[in-house]
């Protein structure tokens, strides 16, 4: 057995062992995907097992993640801090070896997969990311940014709708530096592929305008490295490979089987695998010896890779210092000094302006200081207004600028910051993701509010994998009016609210909205989403109300009861504030006091020290009413069990805004009769 076919093995066996151990995994996809997996990273990817983290090391995407098996074997093989002993631990309790691959968990992850299609999306990210930094960093004979991006697929990413949005738009931007390999083994959990997917994924994506090879033996690893090299050379198109694999290849019973795919083999088809395989029986978790020249050649390839690259580094630095020092800044996210300088204040006026036409003010304005902000909308800038002006179209070069309506500047080439994602809301949720896992980007993307579905698997990843997203959702509520209940959001602030780890900011004029941009730049570690409205906004008047400023507690008193406990407190979000507000002048000039809160977000304010919280929200004060138009569900905890809560638990209608703000009683009137009912009840 040469080494090559040594290592293969080896990544086999380590599968079906840790599989085996657990009691639970997939050793069916690693065992048919080992050799395409092992050509790949032994002979092209370039990376250093030492400094996993090195910025211009090729970037492998297991879009497959229920194959971790295969990707853990390889990174205890070729060098990296992932012991046999953590191997052994395969899905345990504290183990570095989490059943999907886990960003942050384990050295040599570079995103956390496991929900299909996603990352074939975020691999499309990594390409985008790569190109885009490129573009502006790159000088000649200084390619600093050169680097590919390579993932495996299976046969479930490729049935999965994000993959098709993501391919779709992958080979409009001809990405020629991302190379898929698809492991098609023809198997799904359920059965044979012919149950379900009986299109030609070669076609499809060739549609796409995608380069795709076919190699039609899986364990032919010369035809695999020359699909790779080919792939390598087309420097227009992204790349699919399509190698036909066997599901649990060398189980005389379960290969190219269903069996093999979600389940362990059982002890005695192991047993028979490893003699039909010509494997010691004995021990489990067995590394040859002479297998370890793999380690040897892998380390000693990723140190000159990494030193030919720091070499080059050096020289740039001496001839381009002002690029160096950006290129530094913002591979490590660092904003300009002042860039907060340039957040614009909004003076009071009584008409005042939508939500959203003040972020796109915010987004701009922050744009000229922070030139790796980088995002786009779903097809919707005219009407999110997060089109960066004069920051030209993230575009595969050549490309007519003059055929594009309202194209704003002469870039259009891969240097451009808009990003234009299409209808494609769950493939641009995932390209986020890849953007802010490359690094050197702040990514950004907007949709309508109601449409955030679309992008919830996205969302929820970037949560678990701690990614500085920024989702500016407009559109907020009922309001949006005439579009009818289709386009009015519900349920929606709840169930963003709903995902751990996301910060969900509602503001309620346009210098509420300064503070939420200024919020969520400043934050490192975690996804933002910025709620915004369709419908134009009072916009505060300061002198008279608390600043703004206090968007940053979450929560704030912004109008209270002078020298007295107030009759009820009045908590609101975004453009229900403006009801409190009306409500709280007219109970003032009636002698009632009144106290208004304005809470933009709920985990801003959680994050407050006890005393703080307990301040905003006496629990002694029983006379509580929550304003927000949207799901009552959750506001209990803050106004209690004796509280009101005024909110929508059914669906809109189509109408102008303001009559179905009246239908469904957001009136200054209806919430003062609230008031007083609660107030009776209390006394009664």
């Amino acid at each position: 057995m040469n080494l090559d076919q040594l290592g293969i093995q080896t990544l086999r066996m380590l599968a079906v062992d840790m599989v085996e151990a657990a009691q639970s995994g997939h050793p069916g996809m690693p065992m048919g995907a080992a050799p395409m997996a092992y050509v790949l990273w032994t002979r092209f990817l370039r990376h250093n097992p030492r400094n996993p983290q090195w910025p211009d090391r090729d970037r492998f995407v297991l879009s497959a993640g229920h194959g971790s098996a295969l990707l853990y074997g390889l990174l205890h093989l070729l060098g990296y801090d992932l012991s046999l002993e953590e191997l052994r631990r395969f899905r345990q309790w504290g183990s570095r070896t989490p059943g999907h691959p886990e960003y942050g968990h384990t050295p040599g992850v570079e995103c956390t997969t496991g929900p299909l299609g996603q990352g074939f999306a975020m691999g499309v990210g990594l390409a985008m990311a790569e190109r885009f930094l490129a573009a502006r960093f790159n000088r000649p004979g200084f390619e600093i940014v050169n680097h590919f991006t390579y993932g495996i697929v299976s046969d479930g990413d490729l049935m999965e709708g994000v993959s098709a949005e993501a391919a779709s738009l992958a080979g409009h931007l001809r990405l020629g530096r991302l190379i898929y390999l698809y492991d098609q083994n023809s198997i799904t959990l359920a059965g044979d592929v012919r149950l379900t997917f009986s299109e030609d994924v070669k076609k499809r994506l060739i549609a796409c305008g995608w380069h795709v090879e076919a190699v039609p033996e899986g364990n032919d690893i010369e035809a695999i490295a020359g699909a790779i090299r080919a792939a390598r050379e087309e420097s227009q198109r992204p790349s699919l490979i399509a190698v036909r694999t066997h599901i649990g290849y060398g189980s005389p019973h379960k290969q190219d089987t269903f069996e093999a795919h979600g389940s362990p083999l059982g002890e005695m088809e192991v047993e028979a695998t490893k003699k039909n395989l010509g494997w010691p029986l004995e021990p489990k978790f067995y590394v040859p010896n002479e297998a370890r020249e793999i380690l040897t050649k892998s380390l000693e390839r990723g140190e000159r890779f990494e030193r030919e690259w720091r070499d080059l580094l050096e020289g740039y630095r001496r001839k381009y210092p002002e690029l160096y020092r950006q290129w530094q800044q913002e591979m490590n996210g660092i904003l300009s000094e002042d860039w907060e300088a340039a957040i614009p204040s909004f003076s009071p006026d009584p008409k005042g302006l939508a939500t959203r036409s003040a972020g796109g003010k915010v987004l701009n304005a922050l744009a000229k200081k922070i030139p790796f902000l980088m995002g786009g909308s779903a097809d919707l800038n005219p009407s999110t207004q997060t089109a960066l002006a004069g920051k030209g179209n993230f575009q595969a070069p050549p490309g007519p600028p003059e055929k594009v309506q309202g194209a704003e500047s002469g870039i259009w080439d891969y240097g451009g910051a808009n990003v234009h994602f299409g209808v494609r809301e769950h493939a641009m949720g995932g390209i986020l993701n890849g953007l802010a896992l490359h690094g050197g980007i702040l990514p950004y993307g907007s949709t309508f509010l109601v449409f955030s579905d679309y992008l919830r698997p996205a969302i929820r990843l970037a949560a678990l994998m701690k990614l500085r997203v920024i989702y500016v959702f407009t559109h907020d509520s009922i309001a949006v009016g005439e579009d009818g209940p289709t386009h009015q959001p519900v349920e929606h602030l709840m169930a963003l609210r709903a995902i751990p780890g996301l910060t969900v900011i509602r503001p309620a004029d346009a210098n509420e909205t300064a503070e939420a941009w200024r919020w969520a730049l400043k934050q490192r570690e975690g996804p933002v989403a910025l709620i915004l409205t369709r419908q134009a906004l009072p916009v505060i008047d300061r002198k008279n109300y608390a600043p703004a400023a206090g968007l940053a507690r979450g929560a704030y008193i912004l109008a209270d009861s002078p020298g007295g406990a107030p009759s009820a407190i009045l908590i609101a979000t975004g453009s229900e504030v403006h009801l409190a507000l009306e409500a709280y002048e007219s109970a003032r000039r009636k002698g009632v006091p009144l106290r208004v809160i304005s809470m933009p977000s709920w985990e801003i304010f959680e994050r407050q020290e006890k005393e703080y919280r307990d301040r905003i929200f006496p629990w002694s004060f029983r006379r509580r009413i929550s304003i927000e138009a949207g799901a009552t569900q959750g506001w209990w905890k803050y106004v209690g069990s004796e509280g009101e809560v005024i909110g929508i638990d059914h669906f809109g209608a189509s109408a102008p805004g303001k009559v179905l703000l009246e239908k469904f009683e957001f009136t200054a009137q209806a919430l003062c009769q609230k008031i007083e009912a609660l107030c009776r009840e209390e006394k009664g």
